[in-house]
């Protein structure tokens, strides 16, 4: 089991969005909207910055804004973070019964394996991978192939967890099922592509999992 982080086991909103506007406000810019940052979250620390920057300084503006958004987000990771619920009784059934899983996410690793020890979920992963861990981030299928290799998995038993389009493009991508949660960040995106089985709550998606002997 492949699992997405951000939308799919956490909710990190909070702490993205005061980040991005503690970055907005560094290049002289006003707020924006928490919900206009959900809606950039998913595709890497780049892409959220470029998005929310909005065209403005260009390029260099990207630049100075990543690095300043991934320094300052890097202190707040758990400020108002929290596990969505039901999340943690879901994977430790999971584990409890033998299942590998672990997380694929376009967010940096390090700050992946914070959040993940941080919020007591360290020991049911066999790997944390971020965006940067791979040559290719979601929605390139090299995550997904490099975590089947690692955990000795086929397709056929392997299934990507996740809140947005860019999981079930990299569950098509790999070859594999997706299964997506509608409490995540981007649900609208979740009608195109349409995911294999979509669940309201990660206890659904376990019992599923359980299921499919």
């Amino acid at each position: 089991m492949i699992f997405d982080l951000d939308g799919t086991l956490i909710d990190s909103r909070l702490d993205l969005a005061h980040s991005v506007n503690a970055t907005r406000a560094h290049l002289g810019l006003g707020p924006i909207t928490n919900e206009e940052v959900y809606r950039y979250v998913g595709h890497g620390a780049p892409e959220l910055i470029r998005r929310s920057l909005g065209g403005f300084g260009g390029d260099a503006a990207v630049v100075a804004g990543t690095g300043y958004f991934l320094d300052y987000y890097r202190e707040h990771v758990l400020d108002c973070t929290t596990l969505f619920p039901g999340v943690k009784e879901a994977v430790e059934r999971l584990h409890a019964a033998g299942r590998k899983m672990a997380v694929l996410t376009n967010k940096p690793e390090a700050m992946s394996r914070t959040i993940v020890k941080g919020l007591g979920l360290g020991d049911f992963f066999i790997r944390v991978y971020g965006g940067e861990s791979l040559p290719e981030r979601k929605p390139h299928p090299l995550g997904v192939e490099t975590l089947m290799r690692e955990a000795s998995a086929s397709l056929m038993y392997t299934v990507m967890v996740g809140d947005s389009s860019v999981d079930v493009i990299t569950a098509r991508n790999a070859g594999i099922p997706c299964c997506a949660v509608t409490y995540g960040f981007q649900p609208e995106t979740l009608a195109d592509p349409v995911p294999d089985v979509l669940f309201d709550r990660m206890e659904q998606v376990a019992e599923w999992i359980l299921s499919r002997e």
